[in-house]
């Protein structure tokens, strides 16, 4: 790859080099100075109007349904630990999984401001299944019951990826869908099975380790060029798509059946053709969807916009921060280790 080739490539993309250096520094520094700051933040809330007090509460409830009450949850049990946030380090092992180092330094920069002998439960990784005791995750089954998986927003700089300016319209794109996945899973690899070589779809394979079908193996595609198309695949894969947060700050249609999985990103209150394009879970309606929104262009510039004002609430960095500190206070306060709200 040539290095215009890279740069197209990145674009769009999150820095590697801005996210690493911010947050190794911010590793580095003791975590006293951030205690400092954290009641301060919190007292941020009290501040704000009725609207955006009850706004954030939702969202901090969303992530983090503990109860309210002192000291309500059990925090340990013979299959799940606990461990101290000063136990948080580069490369550590927790709960038999060893964590990649986005996941550390994304959980730190909500955890420096806590007191370093608390102790968290921690699930790092595509999570599927619910915890047995409450732990903070990056995903969860979005399903009842589920109120053990504490979101985080982790692992942000693949997932959290946003279009700064797609500056084609819906009109102007191909009538086609473009889908880039990794094929590792069954259901990825049915729907290619169906629609590979399907005159309106462009799709490729960027796992060189799946040998099944090699006719499938392409070479990368930036999102650049995939923002030439107007419909754009969003299949999840262990657990979210990671591709759908662009895809919906962009001027083409996510194309996906009802997410199973959520993240920080709220996938769960995602709204069927209103904020994606919906397909069957067996694939079937693909075709028929994609004619229609093609014919009813009005409709599908209204899902975008749709979109767009949900991605919007993401952006701002400060409100960011203080819902973070909040779903990791609130599980301090019910586990028992912090006596207030």
């Amino acid at each position: 790859m040539s290095i215009k080739e890279y740069l197209r490539y990145r674009k769009h993309r999150n820095s590697h080099i801005k996210y690493y250096s911010l947050h190794y520094l911010r590793f580095c520094i003791p975590s006293y100075f951030s205690q400092c700051r954290r009641d301060n933040i919190l007292s941020q809330f009290t501040r704000m109007n009725l609207d955006e007090q009850n706004y954030i509460l939702e969202r901090v409830n969303y992530y983090n349904k503990l109860p309210d009450k002192y000291g309500s949850v059990k925090t340990e049990d013979n299959t799940m630990h606990h461990y101290l946030l000063s136990e948080l380090k580069i490369h550590g092992t927790y709960n038999g999984s060893r964590a990649r180092t986005t996941y550390v330094l994304d959980t730190w920069k909500i955890m420096r401001y806590f007191k370093q002998s608390y102790k968290a439960g921690f699930l790092f990784g595509d999570v599927t299944e619910i915890p047995t005791v409450p732990c903070f995750v990056k995903s969860r089954p979005i399903k009842d019951k589920n109120e053990n998986s504490i979101i985080l927003n982790l692992n942000k700089m693949r997932h959290f990826m946003f279009i700064k300016n797609d500056l084609k319209q819906f009109s102007e794109k191909k009538n086609m869908l473009i889908g880039r996945a990794f094929i590792n899973q069954t259901h990825r690899k049915n729907f290619y099975e169906m629609y590979f070589g399907h005159p309106m779809c462009n799709l490729g394979n960027a796992n060189k380790k799946f040998k099944e079908h090699p006719e499938w193996l392409v070479n990368p595609m930036s999102i650049e060029e995939q923002l030439d198309y107007k419909f754009i695949l969003a299949l999840e894969g262990n657990d979210v798509a990671s591709n759908l947060k662009w895809i919906m700050s962009s001027n083409s249609l996510a194309v996906m059946p009802e997410p199973t999985y959520e993240t920080w990103f709220m996938e769960g209150k995602l709204i069927p053709n209103y904020h994606y394009m919906k397909i069957k879970p067996d694939y079937s309606d693909l075709e028929d969807r994609m004619k229609y929104y093609i014919t009813h262009p009005n409709e599908a510039n209204e899902i975008i916009r749709h979109a767009h004002e949900y991605i919007k609430q993401f952006f701002n960095k400060k409100r960011e921060r203080l819902i973070g500190l909040m779903v990791a206070n609130k599980y301090f306060v019910a586990t028992g280790q912090k006596d207030n709200f």
